[in-house]
């Protein structure tokens, strides 16, 4: 993977629990501070499709667990028509 070099200013009380946190798992302070950039760029990646693509019709109410399932199985079977096997 290739890295690209940046610069940035940190509060030195941050710097220091990275000193101390990189000496005592035996990494370098740059790995890190690396896994904390990656962990703020997921954090506020915009994805181009939706975590959940589908929706199922329900009451608007929360439902009972074993009503979840059969409210998801029944929406799956007309999706997928009778000679698609089974959906559970």
């Amino acid at each position: 993977m290739s890295m690209k070099r940046t610069n940035v200013y940190a509060d030195p009380e941050d710097l220091a629990i990275i000193k101390e946190a990189a000496k005592r798992r035996g990494i370098s302070e740059a790995e890190i501070i690396r896994q904390g950039i990656h962990l703020a760029a997921m954090a506020n990646r915009v994805w181009d499709e939706p975590l959940f693509s589908r929706t199922f019709e329900g009451p608007g109410r929360t439902l009972p667990r074993a009503e979840v399932r059969d409210t998801i199985t029944e929406a799956v079977r007309r999706e997928t028509g009778p000679d698609s096997g089974s959906a559970a």
